[in-house]
């Protein structure tokens, strides 16, 4: 049984993982000590939602519509593929700046809330994450579709609170540039490892 929580974790936890504006927003936030519960906390309750939906409305979906499985999953197999292949690129590349946290003086709860709330439910990407590729994956483990969505959420709330709390000890490494490639690098290799599983399970 718990072979549905620990791959609805992995999987979470290696989409999460990927750069992107909300991680860097929060590891910005962490390194200036502010509002970092807040933001962790709306983080990971967004994600909660949204693979809670997901996992659900899924299930729902392909229920009647036997053939939706399949599509999204070789869709959400062809995402995985670019974004390994993006963040591979991005790893190979020396285009990443060291990350430096924000200067200027200390904002408001409600400011940094409504910042926190842009950067996660505005950004397409979280939506093809949890209410896409989580769910249709999480059809794969009929009858442990809680478990797996258990797995994932897990994943967020250590994420999240891991990197919102534990900004100030990751300072020294980001703020050189090959630290975010080597990130990218170990991305890139766990989706693309993710998606030729999904493409061997339709073979």
């Amino acid at each position: 049984m718990f072979s549905a929580f620990i791959a609805g974790f992995a999987l979470s936890f290696s989409l999460i993982l990927a750069i992107g504006a909300q991680n860097a927003f929060v590891l910005k936030q962490g390194l200036r000590r502010e509002h970092v519960l807040l933001v962790c906390l709306t983080c990971a309750v967004s994600d909660a939602l949204l693979i809670a939906a997901g996992v659900a409305g899924f299930a729902s979906a392909t229920a009647r519509l036997p053939w939706l499985e399949p599509v999204l999953r070789i869709g959400g197999a062809a995402f995985l593929l670019w974004y390994a292949a993006r963040s591979l690129r991005a790893a190979l590349l020396p285009r990443h700046a060291a990350l430096q946290p924000a200067t200027g003086g200390s904002h408001g709860a409600a400011k940094v809330l409504a910042a926190t709330l842009a950067f996660t439910w505005l950004n397409p990407h979280v939506y093809l994450d949890t209410l896409v590729l989580l769910g249709s994956i999480s059809s794969q483990y009929e009858g442990q579709r809680p478990l797996f969505a258990a797995g994932a959420m897990m994943a967020s709330f250590m994420f999240f609170f891991a990197l919102g709390f534990g900004a100030r000890l990751l300072r020294p490494i980001f703020a050189n540039p090959r630290a975010w490639r080597l990130l990218d690098g170990l991305v890139g290799l766990c989706m693309l490892a993710i998606a030729l599983h999904l493409l061997a399970q339709g073979a």
